[in-house]
């Protein structure tokens, strides 16, 4: 992945700090483990400690989301996979707890589950997001959790309807610097969210007042379409993966995306924010985290198990068929790139006036 000079960019995508935060890394004490050399149940701490046999019972994936959409996708897919491979020796079962913009599924992991190693939670960007906003809706954050891997890579997109006037990004960002009322980004997620996040920073970047610029937010990704196809806005701030399907209809035109470089497949040809001028880049990061206090051995086996299915060929067959870009971070460089993230995602929210304080 390239490097850039920018802040945000390298805060996204770099990795040059190391891990020092107790909350992001710590081990947390460790309780004795039972006599027979396995982990204990039902008591506090109780599976800090995990034997050699770890995992010695199923494993559940907890989906801050409902059923049939990107995130329980990946979830399934992930646990699906796991099975088929068999390198888990226990079943993998996915479990959703949708609601609250990933918050509800967030605080019932944490509150519910956090001395459950066999309990893992698959969240994406909006776990930072929320934490960070002036009116947050979650008091935790991925602070709260160990990170074990992240996974896969989504990335924004400005799309325009197919009849559009707007050819090009440039032509589209001039139009709202001159006249910013008559210009609507539709978003499916409300202000401070990753749809709004991505328009903001690239109207910084393209030297526009973002506060100037009109977003209207929609429930999901689809009404927000419906609203670009429908006339009842110019433009659509959303993740390319959400696109796709519509761009290979011909229904809508993408002009740009929030990627470090050009992506293979069915995206090859879509320019970057960068490649256009604008140094702004966005990732929609879906990963896997354990308990705050997981113990190391149960560390180190997702951390060899995750790395061994990123390189299987039934994985990567799966991020085809997705049209998933393959994101794998292990334990280590994912906690680094999520304080990375958490650091520009706080610098825009704060320039919009939106950081909590």
């Amino acid at each position: 992945m390239k490097q850039t000079t920018k802040k945000w960019t390298a805060a996204l995508l770099s990795g040059v700090l190391a891990l020092t935060l107790a909350a992001c890394g710590s081990t947390g004490s460790q309780s004795k483990p039972a006599d027979n050399g396995q982990s204990t149940t039902g008591s506090a701490g109780s599976e800090q400690t995990a034997s050699s046999n770890y995992p010695e019972k199923p494993i559940t994936i907890v989906v801050p989301a409902d059923v049939g959409g990107g995130l329980d996708t990946t979830a399934r897919v992930l646990a699906q996979t796991l099975n088929n491979t068999s390198l888990v020796k226990q079943p993998v079962n996915v479990e959703n707890k949708p609601g609250g913009g990933q918050t509800t599924g967030l605080t019932h992991f944490i509150t519910n589950d956090k001395n459950n190693s066999h309990k893992l939670f698959l969240p994406s960007t909006p776990i930072v997001i929320n934490y960070l906003r002036k009116e947050a809706s979650s008091p935790y954050s991925y602070a709260d959790m160990k990170p074990l891997a992240k996974l896969t890579n989504d990335y924004g997109a400005i799309v325009v309807a197919a009849n559009s006037k707007y050819q090009d990004l440039k032509s589209l960002l001039e139009d709202v610097k001159q006249n910013p009322q008559n210009i609507t980004f539709a978003g499916g997620s409300g202000p401070g969210s990753m749809d709004h996040l991505v328009v903001m920073m690239l109207a910084i970047e393209a030297g526009i007042d973002p506060t100037t610029i009109k977003y209207n937010s929609y429930d999901s990704g689809g009404p927000a379409m419906v609203a670009l196809l429908g006339g009842h806005a110019q433009a659509l701030t959303t993740g390319i993966s959400e696109a796709k399907a519509y761009m290979e209809s011909g229904d809508v035109r993408v002009l740009a995306i929030s990627a470090p470089e050009r992506l293979d497949g069915a995206f090859k040809d879509l320019p970057t924010f960068k490649e256009l001028g604008y140094d702004a880049e966005f990732v929609n990061w879906r990963g896997l985290f354990g308990v705050k206090d997981m113990a190391p051995e149960a560390v180190a086996y997702w951390d060899q198990t995750i790395k061994t299915l990123t390189e299987s060929e039934e994985w990567k067959k799966q991020l085809e068929l997705n049209g998933w870009e393959d994101g794998y971070l292990n334990s280590e460089d994912f906690a680094k790139f999520l304080q990375e993230q958490d650091a520009v995602i706080k610098e825009v929210l704060s320039k919009l006036g939106m950081a909590k304080e």
